[in-house]
């Protein structure tokens, strides 16, 4: 097996385990003395240096932490090994800390694996800092939600082309959906048209998200961390694969990040009038910097233009798989659409972003495609005063108020040093007080009695908090709504039959990485029979 380690091996790593454990034991007696008389949070009861390496899940801790939840509370302290972690569960608690107090939540903790594996080039991993701030003030210019308006025409007819390519080709709907969020952003961002088979900017995109899929994962960021000498270690030496796998992540990073950014280079010098774009709004802006900091932009620009593509490549294709499955489970959701659709607009054309007011069932089925299955469950944020240290951060963090029985409004809390703060997104999806039957795809939760919206709004936890929150989301969540609708009026949604004419049932697994979604299921999407593919373009 490619990842095994032989056990002669051990005794070359004798020395740096030793040196990890007398640092882990030295940080916490240390961590001990600083808290002295200072409450913490209630949590699991750790194990000596090991922490709660026994009792946090891997695969998927936010249902842990969730867990976690209802035997010590909102607020939760845990540690594993040397780092202490304080574990936000409920909005309430986010909301004062990391919006309230976003001054000091604004930092990111340093991961081992996101450099080596090119995930840099993404600034939603990058520290506070000038290179940041940079990078998300290039991209809300281009995002915010005034901006963002600009592009419901590309967003409109790109969800209209997905329905082509569904009618076309059903059984390759995840690729559909990949390909249709990559080609917002690749048009709005490098003004790049995307082919609808084989194209070149596509092959790059699933090229790297492919190959940096392991350095979002628990496995790597831990054994990168504790043993970082991994990825400078010769062929000849067992463990030498994670160096090769990192350089191959990292080489189609630097394609990610170049490619598309060259094209709209050559866009602008080829195009006396060319067409607007991200890139090209802001290397018109930067031609008017001297340097050095027109290089500094020109870093930043390319970082913010490779997060915009990621971001929405991973977050909108993952929740329109949710939303496939969800309507494969609940046929009456769709049905019920689709009689909305259809009264309101008639069946002689499809959905516009002028109908979203007309349409409360489709919008209560977007918000709860987001909050049934939060495509990023688990977010973390650390302070700005963040110091790096040999393997772990040290962070001042807001803590549990120690008068717990005040009103939330006037709890005091108080700071320790060295933990690192997570936002379970997962456990605020999953509150039954104000979700009952939260595992359950239910839209009528945010509906009244009249069938009109309430005013429960997930988005307002699910694209993050404080200054770390999603620049993206305006974005987002209109390109969302146009496919969802247009789907909703185009699509019907079934369980897949199997050569003697029955339902095929199955039962959901989900993948993790930078998104949690579900892997490819069999289903049964057809068109309408009052849809025709040739009038899908023509609206």
């Amino acid at each position: 097996m490619p990842y095994s380690m032989p056990s002669a091996s051990g005794l070359v790593l004798l020395v740096p385990v030793s040196i990890v454990a007398l640092d882990i034991l030295r940080r916490l007696v240390r961590s001990r003395r600083e808290r002295k008389g200072l409450p913490l949070p209630p949590g699991p009861t750790p194990l000596p240096l090991l922490g709660n390496i026994h009792s946090g899940g891997v695969e998927e801790p936010w249902s842990t932490y969730t867990e976690w939840q209802a035997k010590y509370g909102d607020m939760v302290y845990a540690r594993l090994l040397g780092q202490e972690y304080v574990i936000l569960n409920s909005q309430s608690d986010a909301t004062e800390l990391l919006e309230k107090r976003s001054q000091i939540y604004s930092d990111r903790p340093f991961v081992a694996s996101i450099a080596p594996y090119g995930m840099g080039c993404n600034f939603a991993f990058e520290p506070y800092g000038d290179h940041w701030r940079l990078c998300r003030r290039i991209f809300h210019q281009t995002f915010r939600a005034d901006s963002a308006a600009t592009f419901r025409p590309l967003e409109l007819r790109t969800a209209r082309q997905i329905i082509v390519n569904m009618i076309d080709d059903p059984d390759q709907y995840a690729s559909h959906y990949l390909t249709f969020s990559a080609a917002l952003t690749l048009s709005a961002v490098y003004d790049y048209e995307i082919s609808p088979r084989n194209d070149p900017m596509m092959h790059i995109v699933n090229g790297f998200l492919k190959a940096s899929m392991p350095a979002a994962t628990a496995e790597r960021m831990v054994l990168l961390g504790i043993f970082p000498f991994l990825l400078h270690i010769p062929n000849w030496l067992p463990g030498s694969w994670i160096r090769r796998e990192a350089r191959a992540s990292y080489e189609w990073a630097v394609k990610m990040i170049e490619t598309p950014y060259q094209y709209a280079q050559k866009q602008m010098e080829s195009s006396q009038d060319p067409t607007f774009s991200m890139v090209s709004d802001h290397i018109t802006r930067m031609k008017k910097y001297d340097e050095p900091h027109r290089s500094k932009y020109g870093a930043a620009l390319k970082h913010a233009s490779a997060t915009a593509f990621l971001a929405s490549a991973e977050t909108t294709s993952s929740s329109l798989a949710n939303f496939t499955l969800a309507m494969v489970e609940n046929p009456h959701v769709w049905k019920r659409a689709q009689a909305e659709i259809d009264s309101v607009i008639g069946m002689d054309r499809l959905p516009e972003f002028d109908d979203r007011p007309s349409l409360p069932y489709v919008e209560a089925i977007l918000r709860e495609t987001m909050r049934w299955q939060p495509v990023v469950p688990l977010t973390l944020q650390a302070s700005r005063m963040l110091q790096r240290v040999v393997m772990f951060i040290r962070v001042f963090t807001y803590l549990k108020a120690c008068l717990s029985l005040a009103p939330r409004s006037t709890r005091h809390a108080r700071y320790i040093t060295g933990a690192i703060v997570f936002t379970n997104i997962w456990a605020m999806s999953r509150d039954e007080a104000r979700y009952p039957n939260a595992a359950k795809f239910v839209p009528e939760r945010f509906l009244t009695a009249e069938g009109e919206l309430n005013e429960d709004d997930p988005s307002g936890f699910v694209f993050g908090f404080g200054r770390r929150r999603c620049p993206g989301r305006y974005a987002a969540d209109a390109s969302l709504w146009i496919a969802i609708a247009t789907m909703l009026a185009t699509l019907d949604f079934n369980l897949a039959k199997d050569a003697g004419g029955k339902d095929i049932t199955f039962e959901a697994k989900y993948i993790g990485g930078a998104t949690r979604h579900p892997a490819t299921f069999p289903c049964r999407i057809s068109p309408r029979s009052h849809i025709k593919k040739e009038c899908v373009l023509a609206g």
